[in-house]
């Protein structure tokens, strides 16, 4: 399946954005999907990610309960709601999506794990 990213931008702290990734190419709702942003220097980490049906989700500590994942899988689009935005959350942010069978529990959380990616889409948050 190939994913683009879209929705970053420039936003101040305490504010919202919302960031979608677009899937083309195949059945989109067998494939577990993710998000991942990396700054640079640094290691690309998970941020939160959903099952092919859209009813399991998972968060990193960082992000819980401020973000929310969701997905249209009619649309083939998944979403990243981003709220009470902080300085820290500037980075780039990929979507990706793998529809291999998985063999370990918490592999949602490890990039190797995916075999697709999105471009990235920056966001910004000013303090």
């Amino acid at each position: 399946v190939q994913l683009q990213a879209s929705g970053g931008g420039l936003v101040q702290t305490g504010s919202s954005l919302r960031l979608s990734c677009a899937a083309s190419g195949d059945t989109f709702s067998t494939y577990g999907a993710a998000w991942f942003r990396q700054t640079p220097g640094k290691e690309r980490e998970f941020v939160g990610s959903i099952s092919g049906p859209g009813d399991i989700t998972h968060y990193a500590d960082s992000v819980k309960r401020r973000f929310t994942i969701s997905r249209d899988n009619a649309k083939n689009t998944m979403s990243l709601q981003m709220n009470s935005l902080k300085p820290e959350d500037t980075a780039t942010y990929y979507c990706a999506a793998d529809s291999r069978l998985k063999t370990f529990s918490e592999w949602y959380r490890f990039k190797s794990e995916y075999n697709s990616w999105g471009q990235g889409t920056l966001v910004t948050v000013s303090s």
